[in-house]
């Protein structure tokens, strides 16, 4: 096993803010801590097929269109969470979607971090086991911050959903006019 990559969060932070905050959109618009790990975990699916695929070179990702994709899916969740008060049937599709982008931009960072060629399996496998590590912390973290003790109540939504989402949009849209026009 390549303990390296491993290391949860490592692939995450501090790398990985847009995908800290893909993973706090999912988290904010639902309050049942299983529906976030399931679509957490169908998100690191996605992206493990793709960032598998990138690897591998059976697609070769261009990072000037990857990039912005990235952003405005965050972007997307983000006015998701604004404007619906609840999960809709198709997120999860969404969800998977946009770990199937997002898996393509990690391509770039795995290269980055040196897989070697002798344990490149191993070394995939590992990253993809950090990565789902690193948001499970995230989630978790946030689940007995945020969630547990406030999702129930009545101006949860009003107080907390929205204006985080509405920072995280915020941040999404920047990132999508950088990385489209200065990328």
């Amino acid at each position: 096993m390549c303990w390296k990559y491993l290391v949860p969060g490592r692939q995450i932070v501090p790398l990985g803010f847009d995908h800290i905050l893909f993973i706090l959109c999912v988290f904010f618009l639902n309050n049942n801590i299983r529906q976030i790990i399931l679509q957490a975990s169908m998100f690191t699916l996605a992206h493990s097929i793709t960032l598998g695929l990138s690897v591998y070179g059976v697609i070769k990702p261009t990072t000037a269109i990857v990039e912005p994709i990235i952003a405005l899916s965050i972007l997307l969740l983000a006015l998701e969470n604004i404007y619906s008060a609840k999960v809709k049937p198709w997120r999860m599709m969404m969800v998977y979607l946009f770990g199937l982008v997002h898996g393509m931009g990690f391509a770039g960072a795995l290269a980055q971090l040196g897989m070697p060629k002798y344990a490149f399996t191993e070394a995939l496998v590992s990253f993809n086991l950090g990565v789902e590590f690193g948001q499970l912390s995230i989630i978790l973290f946030m689940y007995f911050l945020v969630a547990k003790g406030f999702s129930g109540k009545i101006w949860y939504r009003r107080r907390i959903v929205i204006p985080a989402s509405m920072l995280i949009a915020c941040i999404a849209t920047y990132w999508t006019i950088q990385r489209t026009f200065f990328i």
